[in-house]
């Protein structure tokens, strides 16, 4: 196999970037690598995404291509190498949402309904062509992570998946299953930037969108909103829930409904995910937002139209208590 290092270094040099100051940048959840670069003045960013790995850099280039030409901030894209999965993209510097508004709270709100807003126009438009488009079963049976996973996780033992899924795609079809536009998918205060020298909803600045895919409209709203990394402001998720509604043309307690359920698809999934990214992936750093995300979801389950799987959910999972994460923690690593 090639040393990435290397290909890394001869993309640079043919890009003119090849004398660069690198400086990794914290990551994300999946295998994708990212860098600053620093020449002259100048500063760029450099994506690492392993061919082979799920996270197709070509996709991230055509989503780009879509929100820019609706007026939205999505990096440019300075210099790629497809076939060995790099691309060097403009910086958008150090505004990431969660961080401005932890330095002045104030600024939850104004930042967020703009978030809702960029959202709201980005749905307003058509999608790009050919995008994958989940059914409401597509979408229960990736919240089964949660009993393939965590549960796992937790118990050691595998339980039977089709009750619970049955449960969520029901749920998911009468509550959920509205009208399919484009979703970004990790729309949350980490992947979003606050650039206030750029004018309107140009001041959002869009990170990461390689999964865009067709999904429902609340999808992305829930992610801002229900944020496993921070806590969201009751007032701020309130008003820009109302927000997302009226500019929508969407009844609010529908949207309301939609967005109870698909919280708690999410929160299933990400405990999932969580677990499995401990067991496989060995990041222990996921757990302590386990907690926050299991808050979520019994916030979300003990809404009236999710009682069939509360019950199901009550039965197989337990919560994530000090001793279940020191479990977890006990296995970090040895899937892989």
């Amino acid at each position: 196999m090639a040393d990435r290092q290397q290909l890394s270094r001869d993309f640079l040099a043919a890009a003119g970037w090849g004398a660069a100051r690198r400086q990794p940048l914290a990551g994300d959840a999946s295998d994708r690598r990212y860098e600053r670069l620093t020449l002259d003045g100048r500063s760029a960013v450099l994506m690492d995404a392993p061919p082979g790995k799920g996270d197709d850099p070509a996709d991230f280039l055509r989503i780009g291509r879509h929100l820019r030409g609706l007026g939205l901030s999505a990096p440019d894209c300075l210099a790629e190498d497809l076939p060995n999965g790099f691309l060097l993209l403009e910086d958008l510097g150090d505004g990431v949402f969660a961080r401005v508004v932890l330095a002045d709270p104030a600024l939850e709100m104004p930042l967020y309904t703009l978030a809702t807003d960029a959202l709201a126009h980005l749905q307003a438009h058509p999608a790009p062509p050919g995008l994958p488009n989940l059914t409401a079963k597509d979408w229960a049976e990736a919240a089964a992570f949660a009993l393939d996973w965590y549960r796992f996780a937790i118990t050691g033992d595998r339980v039977a998946t089709g009750d619970f899924v049955l449960a969520l795609t029901e749920a998911l079809t009468d509550h959920a299953d509205g009208p399919r536009v484009l979703i970004l998918r990790d729309f949350h205060a980490e992947n979003l930037m606050w650039l206030p020298e750029r004018a309107g909803l140009a001041r959002v600045g869009l990170l990461d969108f390689q999964l865009g895919q067709m999904g429902q409209p609340v999808y992305d709203l829930v992610s801002l909103l229900q944020d496993a990394r921070r806590e969201v402001g009751v007032p701020t998720a309130h008003a820009c829930m109302a927000a997302f509604a009226a500019r929508t043309g969407a009844e609010d307690a529908a949207t309301r409904r939609a967005a109870t359920v698909f919280g708690a698809q999410r929160a299933l999934r990400i405990l999932g995910i969580f677990a499995r990214l401990c067991l496989v992936g060995g990041k222990p750093g996921y757990l302590s937002m386990m907690p926050r995300v299991w808050g979520q979801l019994q916030q979300n389950l003990a809404a009236p139209e999710l009682s069939r799987l509360r019950r199901i959910c009550d039965n197989l999972l337990p919560p994530p208590g000090p001793e279940a994460l020191l479990r977890i923690g006990e296995k970090c690593g040895r899937f892989r």
